[in-house]
C-alpha cells in the first residue's frame, strides 16, 4: 500500500502543492521550517483524520486563509483509493473515500496503515503516562475498531462517574445504585481494553528488543513493562476497594486510564539515565516494532514516515537504521533531513526506486 500523489491547499505553510511520489523511497531536503514536516503531516492526516502535531484542526489552516483541502491518490491491494479531506473555519471537517462521505471518522482508521517517527516522540519518554497510553491506543485502534469504540465508551462512562462523584460531594449525599450504573460500564469496557493492551505489549516486546539490539549493536539491554492495576485484581473489586478514596478525591482513582508503559535501559528508567542517542534509539526501535506489528495484523506494509530522525545519533546507529529500512519488509518510506549527505547515503544503500524533493518556504520541487 502506498500513496501515489497528494494535492494540498492551505495546509499550514503549504498553500498550493501537488506532488507525485515514488512507491518506495521519497526524500525531502530543506532547512528547518521550510515545510518538510508539514508535508509528512498532511500524509499522516489522510490516514488518521487528524494532525500528528495539532490537536485543534483549525490550527492546520494557513493563517491567511479560511480553509484547507487535502487529496491523496493511493494504491491499496491492487485497487485505487482516493481519500480527501476539507475543513472550513468554524465548520466540521469532512472526510471522503472515493467521493463518499464518511458518517463516522473512526470507520476510516486502519484503512491506510502508517507509522511516523519524529523528534516529538521524545514526549513518550519525558512526558506523562497519558502520552504512553495514547501510543498504545493509537496502534491498537489502527487494526481493531471495536477497541476504539470501547475506548470512547469507557471515557464517556468515566466522565459521567467523575461528575457524579463531584455532585455527591457538593450536595452531601451518596447513591450507590446510581454510581453502579457507571461502574458496570467501566468494568465492561475497561476489562476488554486491558486485555487488548496486554496482548499488544506481549507481542511488541520481543520485536522491539530485537530492533534495539541490532541498531545499538548490542551495547545496551532494554526493557518495556506494561503497568496496570488490573494485573493485581479484577476491575470490579478495584472500584469497590477505592470507593472511599474516590469520594474524597471526587474522581475515579483506579482503572485503565491510569495505565502506563515503563521504559528501561539496563534495568534502570531510561527517562533518568538514557543519553540522547540511547533515547533516540529506544524510540526508533519502539516505532519500528509498531510497524512490524501493524504489518502483521493488517497484511499490508504501512507507509513509514521518518522525520529528522538521524539527529543525535552516531554514524554507526544511523548506518544500522538504514540497513533496517532497506529491507524488503518495508514498503513506501518518506525521509526528511537538512543534510543531503544523509539522504545520498540512504539512497545508495537502499538501491531502490526513489524521488528526492527540495522544500523551501512551502514550495516543493523534485530534484534530479
Amino acid at each position: 500500500m502506498y500513496i501515489e500523489e497528494i494535492s494540498i491547499i492551505n495546509f499550514k505553510n503549504l498553500k498550493d502543492v501537488q506532488v507525485e511520489f515514488s512507491p518506495r523511497l521519497n526524500c525531502l531536503i530543506g532547512n528547518n521550517g521550510s515545510g518538510k514536516t508539514n508535508l509528512m503531516d498532511a500524509v499522516y492526516y489522510l490516514s488518521f483524520c487528524k494532525s500528528f502535531f495539532n490537536a485543534a484542526d483549525q490550527l492546520n489552516i494557513n493563517h491567511d486563509e479560511s480553509f484547507f483541502m487535502l487529496n491523496g491518490n493511493y494504491r491499496r491491494d491492487d485497487s485505487a483509493e482516493i481519500i480527501s479531506c476539507g475543513l472550513q473555519k468554524g465548520q466540521k471537517k469532512q472526510f471522503k473515500r472515493n467521493s463518499k462521505v464518511y458518517k463516522r471518522l473512526m470507520e476510516h482508521i486502519g484503512l491506510l496503515p502508517l507509522v511516523m517517527i519524529t523528534p516529538s516522540d521524545n514526549s513518550l519518554i519525558l512526558g506523562g503516562s497519558d502520552e504512553r497510553r495514547k501510543f498504545m491506543d493509537g496502534v491498537i485502534s489502527q487494526y481493531n475498531q471495536n477497541y476504539l469504540d470501547d475506548l470512547l465508551k469507557y471515557n464517556r462512562a468515566l466522565l459521567q462517574r467523575n461528575n457524579l462523584l463531584k455532585q455527591f460531594a457538593s450536595e452531601h449525599y451518596f447513591d450507590a445504585e446510581l454510581l453502579s450504573i457507571w461502574d458496570d460500564q467501566l468494568v465492561e469496557y475497561g476489562t476488554r481494553i486491558h486485555d487488548e493492551r496486554k496482548k499488544f505489549v506481549e507481542k511488541l516486546i520481543p520485536v522491539f528488543q530485537e530492533f534495539y539490539s541490532f541498531i545499538s549493536q548490542e551495547n545496551e539491554k532494554v526493557g518495556l513493562v506494561h503497568y496496570s492495576a488490573l494485573y493485581e485484581n479484577n476491575f470490579a473489586n478495584l472500584l469497590q476497594q477505592s470507593l472511599k478514596k474516590d469520594r474524597i478525591a471526587q474522581h475515579t482513582t483506579v482503572g485503565i486510564h491510569k495505565d502506563d508503559l515503563v521504559f528501561n535501559i539496563d534495568e534502570y528508567p531510561i527517562k533518568k539515565l538514557g543519553s540522547q542517542g540511547q533515547n533516540k534509539t529506544y524510540l526508533v526501535s519502539l516505532k519500528l516494532a509498531q510497524y512490524e506489528f501493524i504489518k502483521e495484523i493488517s497484511g499490508m506494509k504501512p507507509i513509514l514516515l521518518l522525520d529528522d530522525i538521524f539527529d543525535k545519533l552516531d554514524r554507526h546507529r544511523v548506518e544500522q537504521i538504514v540497513k533496517v529500512v532497506s529491507d524488503e519488509n518495508f514498503g513506501q518510506i518518506f525521509i526528511t533531513d537538512t543534510n543531503r549527505e544523509h539522504l545520498d547515503t540512504i539512497i545508495k544503500k537502499m538501491n531502490a526506486d526513489y524521488r528526492i524533493f527540495n522544500v523551501n518556504s512551502g514550495i516543493i520541487e523534485p530534484l534530479p
